[in-house]
């Protein structure tokens, strides 16, 4: 008897991937955005690394606290309709069973098959057949407020560290330029990286990444610079 080969697809690191990406970016960002802002305006180097830990302060805490938040609506409403497809078992699982033989027989299945793979599916477990078939709900995407809260936060501020050391270790008169480029090269590295890992194209996800970022740092330093100067 030949062994089941065990997949590993990358669909399955969807979750964690998403949360520690979208912390990771927002961290280089923002904490760079503000940090260049503040330099534009001609202040010392000190007023600067300030406003970088302000930003990895603030930001942490805001990633965190906005994931736990929106994370949690999904699991409230992921529970919301489990307990509403558990009552429609208990009041009609007959109605239940047909409707979830109707949901293969669109996928393709025909309807004798269909029916017998309802019948054991729910004979199985039948909460999880129509949690997965019918409300789209499994181990891979169902809410985990908590882990994403923790991912986020731990992410962004791993992300923020990077402009933070690049304006830490520079020379006063290289600091703008010092910024800047450490953090697209961390950026297009993350995109890259994130890229292999999802399976998707790299070039993409890179180009992309450095198109939104170099807006965003000079947005903020045309403010920072307007401000200095007035």
């Amino acid at each position: 008897m030949t062994s089941r080969k065990k997949e590993n697809h990358k669909i399955n690191r969807i979750g964690w991937l998403r949360a520690t990406v979208l912390g990771a970016n927002d961290g280089i960002i923002s904490t760079s955005s503000i940090m260049l802002g503040i330099a534009a305006a001609h202040p010392d180097r000190a007023s600067v690394l300030l406003a970088g830990v302000a930003a990895l302060a603030a930001g942490a805490m805001s990633m965190a606290a906005g994931e736990y938040v929106s994370v949690s609506s999904q699991a409230d409403t992921e529970k919301a309709a489990l307990n509403e497809e558990k009552a429609e078992l208990a009041s009609d699982a007959e109605g239940e069973h047909r409707e979830l033989a109707a949901i293969y027989v669109r996928r393709g299945v025909q309807l004798p098959l269909a029916r017998q793979v309802a019948s054991q599916l729910m004979a199985k477990d039948a909460l999880a057949a129509h949690a997965r078939d019918e409300l789209g709900i499994n181990e891979i995407t169902s809410a985990q407020p908590l882990l994403a809260a923790v991912s986020s936060a731990l992410s962004f501020s791993s992300g923020a560290l990077l402009p933070l050391v690049a304006g830490l270790l520079c020379a006063d008169g290289y600091r703008t330029v010092t910024i800047v480029g450490f953090s697209l090269a961390s950026l297009a590295v993350l995109g890259a990286v994130a890229a292999r890992i999802g399976g998707a194209p790299v070039a993409p996800g890179v180009i992309r990444i450095l198109f939104w970022s170099s807006i965003a740092m000079g947005v903020t330093m045309a403010v920072g610079h307007a401000f200095g100067a007035a």
